[in-house]
């Protein structure tokens, strides 16, 4: 069943979205991409005449109430996003009265699921290495059950529309789907766009392909380095990965971000590259910083001389010429983490020269997917989301979809 195809009116559908937006210290959204990305599957429900049960989490709980991750803080902007008032239910597994007295063209939002350890299903309170622990993660599995049970009695129907999390068997991203027969489930708009953008990727590229890998650890990203080493022409690895590259090289990166434990590993991924026929992307020189904040001093240096007491912050101005020719003439392009602390004015540059590259070649007609959160509000920090061919809302999903694993998010809903 499709979103496309299905008329809620009369309906009652539950629909898990991801609005894990962030918030600033004041509990105001800094950035709503991924509450405007599920409008158009809220809408649709809304305007066939359907009413409305909206779940999501927010930030990580573990398991436990906690006021300033309570979705109550963006009622008021998913009410004004939709165009209608929205009601809340202060505890998501005591709403049944709120869900039953529903009228067609209302909505209500849940409070965060992962306020209840039985969303994420992972034992509380135990070691993995206790002897205890299978059994109690046996347990948790049937409480996993009960709580997605009590979800889906809200409801008639389930759509999924929660990219972000869609790699997480959790309660509300997988197992709720089984609550429903096949024709009472399905993924959102959002959820249909990503999965195509995903094989937009991996299964139609237009050479030359090019990803941009950023972040500041190798060991969070090597899988999916490894993967693309098989598929991508062109492959720039940047941000805190950059400072473990060169130190494996014999560089002194001063008090850079940097996995000493990872040498041997970052020199393997060298190694594999020029094997492959790889052209693989490193920085050369850097914007270093004296103070982890916006206003340090700073100075350029080569990134494997950077003296002590100082750390890369951003890529240099060298750098920066070599990535935008490398992604300049690409057709396909994945771009996934900064180059730098972009969440500091003063070191931006490294990563606008990357988005003003990719904007340039989506000009001339590649493709370009952009995912990630610290990637997404990249480009939205520098205003040019609309100058991309895809913005990407999951992260790990987007990941973990582009190394090859299926989703189970996804196949819950398809019965894969």
């Amino acid at each position: 069943m499709t979103i496309d195809n299905f008329d809620f009116k009369g309906k009652k559908a539950i629909v898990r979205v991801d609005f894990n937006v962030p918030l600033d210290e004041n509990g105001n959204i800094t950035d709503d991409t991924r509450i405007r990305g599920a409008l158009p599957t809220l809408k649709k429900i809304l305007a066939d005449g359907g009413s409305l049960i909206i779940m999501s989490h927010m930030g990580k709980p573990k398991g436990k109430v906690n006021p300033k991750l309570s979705l109550s803080q963006i009622k008021d902007a998913v009410a004004k996003a939709l165009g209608t008032d929205v009601a809340f239910a202060d505890d998501c597994m005591a709403a049944d009265t709120l869900a039953a007295n529903l009228k067609p063209g209302q909505a209500l939002l849940l409070e965060n699921l992962r306020f209840y350890p039985e969303e994420e299903g992972k034992p509380v309170g135990i070691d993995k290495a206790d002897p205890a622990y299978d059994a109690a993660k046996k347990e948790m599995k049937e409480r996993q059950k009960e709580f997605a049970k009590k979800l889906a009695s809200y409801a008639d129907v389930y759509v999924n529309d929660a990219f972000g999390t869609a790699h997480r068997r959790h309660a509300s991203t997988a197992v709720v789907a089984d609550y429903f027969d096949a024709d009472h489930k399905m993924l959102g708009y959002l959820m249909e766009k990503e999965v195509k953008a995903v094989d937009n990727i991996l299964r139609d590229i237009k050479r030359p392909f090019t990803a941009i890998m950023g972040g500041s650890k190798v060991s969070t990203k090597i899988g999916i380095i490894e993967n693309l080493m098989d598929k991508v022409d062109n492959l720039i690895l940047c941000g805190g990965m950059t400072y473990t590259f060169a130190r494996a090289q014999g560089g002194q990166v001063g008090d850079s971000i940097c996995e000493e434990d990872k040498l041997d590993l970052a020199l393997d991924i060298m190694r594999k590259a020029k094997e492959k026929g790889v052209n693989l992307v490193l920085g050369v020189d850097c914007v270093a910083g004296n103070a982890f904040k916006n206003d340090c001093d700073t100075q350029i240096c080569s990134v494997m001389d950077i003296p002590a007491g100082w750390e890369g912050m951003d890529a240099g101005p060298e750098t920066r010429k070599i990535f935008a020719n490398a992604i300049r003439g690409s057709k396909t392009i994945l771009w996934n983490g900064p180059a730098g602390v972009f969440e500091f004015d003063n070191f931006t540059a490294g990563s606008r020269a990357i988005a003003d590259a990719v904007v340039e070649a989506t000009k001339d007609g590649a493709f370009s997917l952009v995912g990630g959160g610290d990637s997404v509000a990249c480009v939205n920090k520098f205003g040019l989301a609309d100058e991309v061919s895809y913005v990407s809302t999951g992260g790990g999903a987007l990941l973990e979809a582009i190394e090859g694993k299926v989703l189970p998010g996804v196949a819950a809903v398809k019965g894969e």
